[in-house]
């Protein structure tokens, strides 16, 4: 089953230098989930000052600066991989780098029929 680990921070907590390792961590974690078959894919995010809210209302569109919506932490990031069930997706969310800091989200990924 795919599992999306949703990654959130507080922006502003992690130094420079700390944020550097994460990535060389993250990349690393990439590459081991990767040679056992349970990665799909992962990426950091840019910061919330470079986000774009679109919505579609009675037809019309509206587009706003910044995230969808003010919240402590930011969705930072994601990994999207493959376990066998939640407690595998959980322990792969423990392997997260930023889990240290952060908060990483497990959810379900549901499979539509039909997408490339």
């Amino acid at each position: 089953m795919k599992y999306m680990l949703l990654i959130y921070s507080q922006e502003t907590d992690v130094a420079s230098d700390v944020r550097e390792q994460c990535y060389i961590d993250s990349t690393q974690l990439a590459q081991d989930l990767n040679a056992s078959g349970k990665f799909l894919g992962a990426s950091p995010l840019h910061p919330t000052s470079t986000a774009t809210s679109v919505r579609l209302r009675d037809g019309k569109i509206s587009v706003t600066d910044g995230p969808f919506a003010e919240t402590r932490e930011q969705l930072g990031g994601y990994y999207l991989v493959n376990a066998a069930d939640l407690d595998e997706a959980i322990s792969i969310a423990a392997r997260v780098p930023a889990a240290k800091w952060g908060t990483v989200e497990v959810r379900p990924v549901i499979e539509l029929t039909g997408l490339p």
